[in-house]
């Protein structure tokens, strides 16, 4: 990392560069370390593209800290797989309350804490995706018991046929994945004019779906679309799903790191209203990948759903302490809370909050450099550390500004198109990343 500013941003290999740089087969007898330290420059590093160089704008950021690295070393060489309490105690302790340390910082409601005493709490889920899924798999489960008790006669195979859920045409296509993988209808609605989702817009396709005879279960408000970084009505979604009982999960996954910091929260007032919450501290908050934190208040939906109860996973302190293999999508998993400790203790709350504030101002300073040169319109509001803009007119100007920009190799950015106006996504990504 010391160099990384003198490295080019996408490497110019070629589909294939790798498998003649190795031999054919794995070697009989070891090799030494040098050899394979050798090999790093040659074989991965010419093939690596620098989501930590300052001149990586693409996708949204991945964390990366030297708290969160030796973390994460600890947490190979402890090796533990952390499936159950007495699997490894410290790996489900320190989560339970890692996630409270989290969940307070963002000023989360007492009722997803597990320090409130009451049902909820937090687990580590290994992406947004993954949370997606996994609430999804909880609001099919909540809804089905109900309607099963409305409709004995119903068999499995009629409730999940009518079941259909919701999310803004903008939400990320992990939230339309997830309907795949669960095996319900998932309508993508239009948002407003500001690509907001309003709550209107949800009764109405909520309305007519129980006319057709349908099921709502479940809605995904996202907060800070992946193309524009826009905020759905939170509040508004929060109170049509409470009057027709469909699960509220909000995916902040980039934008919810913000939340640490008090003057953002109005973008989450609601959240109250939901059922489950998720956001990537390993996109924003310098913990390396993975460590995507994820809330419920009703986790005993999620537990049910996937409880699978073999005698060689049974022990003595169940039910006293979660075991998060029913939280999750995987058996194993890794002790990542430490990631989470290390940073949040080595940094504090107050040099984390300046990150996301430095990042915030460093948008704010390209969306002056745009709106003070003619040529150039903004797409959307900057809200976060992301600007939206392109070259006023067509959109082929645009992609070749684009093809430009990539095509020098020192800059990297990536587009999108929202309602057929294509436009330039220009995130800040990179810590080492400044004004000047």
């Amino acid at each position: 990392l010391e160099n990384i500013r003198d490295r080019q941003v996408v490497p110019s290999v070629k589909p294939g560069y790798l498998r003649p740089l190795v031999p054919e087969q794995a070697p009989q007898q070891p090799e030494p370390w040098t050899a394979v330290m050798a090999d790093i420059e040659r074989v991965v590093m010419s093939g690596v593209t620098h989501w930590h160089s300052p001149r990586f704008h693409a996708y949204f950021p991945t964390a990366n800290s030297y708290p969160a690295i030796v973390a994460d070393m600890l947490s190979g060489a402890i090796a533990c797989i952390g499936f159950t309490w007495i699997a490894s105690p410290a790996c489900t302790e320190l989560e339970v309350v890692m996630l409270d340390w989290l969940g307070q910082m963002l000023g989360l409601p007492e009722q997803f804490l597990a320090r409130s005493g009451g049902e909820g709490g937090g687990v580590i889920q290994g992406t947004a995706s993954e949370a997606t899924l996994v609430a999804l798999l909880g609001a099919k489960s909540r809804t089905m018991q109900r309607v099963k008790e409305e409709h004995p006669e119903w068999t499995d195979t009629d409730i999940l046929a009518k079941l259909v859920g919701y999310c803004n045409k903008q939400a990320h296509s992990s939230v339309e994945r997830a309907g795949l993988l669960g095996g319900v209808k998932l309508r993508s609605l239009q948002p407003d004019s500001k690509r907001q989702l309003r709550g209107e817009i949800l009764r109405e396709a909520i309305e007519e779906d129980i006319k057709n005879g349908l099921i709502p279960f479940y809605a995904v408000a996202t907060l800070g679309t992946t193309s524009s970084c826009t905020f759905d009505a939170l509040d508004e979604i929060g109170d049509v799903c409470a009057d027709h009982g469909v699960w509220l999960h909000v995916d902040a996954a980039y934008a919810g790191s913000a939340f640490i910091c008090p003057e953002y929260r109005y973008l989450m007032k609601g959240i109250e209203k939901a059922d489950s919450f998720n956001f990537n501290p390993h996109k924003w908050l310098l913990v390396n990948f993975d460590c995507s934190a994820m809330w419920l208040k009703q986790p005993r939906w999620i537990v049910d759903a996937f409880n699978v109860d073999p005698l060689y996973l049974k022990h003595d302190q169940q039910g006293s302490a979660p075991d998060y293999r029913h939280w999750q999508i995987p058996l194993g998993r890794r002790f990542r809370a430490l990631k989470l400790w290390f940073v949040l203790r080595l940094y504090g709350v107050e040099n984390l909050q300046n990150h996301i504030r430095k990042q915030i101002a460093l948008a704010h300073l390209f969306e002056k450099l745009c709106t003070s040169d003619e040529r150039f319109e903004l797409f959307e509001e900057v809200t976060m550390g992301l600007v939206c803009f392109r070259l006023k007119g067509a959109n082929d100007i645009n992609e070749e500004l684009l093809r430009r920009i990539n095509g020098r190799g020192k800059i990297h950015l990536v587009p999108s198109k929202i309602d057929d106006v294509y436009f330039l996504r220009l995130a800040i990504c990179s810590r080492f990343t400044e004004d000047s």
